[in-house]
């Protein structure tokens, strides 16, 4: 019975890396907006996050259409949050950019 507990409680810790894992390399709006309230986010040293700036998004419901939305978050990033830039193609980057996107107000979606 106990052989058979450890077991079980083995596969949930794998299952729930495997998850984590598997978040961390594929972009989503999901992992962006995990990432929007991360202190830590680009190695952040101010101790807040995106939104604390924008909280719930506030303030960035157009961003969807700057087409330097990358370089905006970056400017972000090492300004205000005191971190270290995000590369482009990043999975980080590239889950910001698409919550940022999922902003956009519902009447022109």
């Amino acid at each position: 019975m106990m052989k058979s507990l450890k077991v079980a409680t083995l596969i949930a810790v794998m299952v729930g890396m495997g998850a984590a894992a598997y978040a961390a390399q594929n972009p989503s709006a999901e992992y962006g907006k995990k990432l929007f309230n991360d202190p830590t986010l680009g190695g952040a040293t101010a101790s807040k996050s995106c939104n604390n700036c924008h909280p719930s998004g506030k303030g960035v419901e157009n961003a969807w259409k700057n087409p330097k939305l990358g370089e905006q978050i970056n400017t972000c990033i090492t300004g205000a949050l005191k971190g270290k830039a995000l590369p482009m193609e990043s999975v980080q980057m590239r889950s910001l950019i698409m919550y940022l996107q999922s902003l956009k107000p519902a009447s022109i979606k």
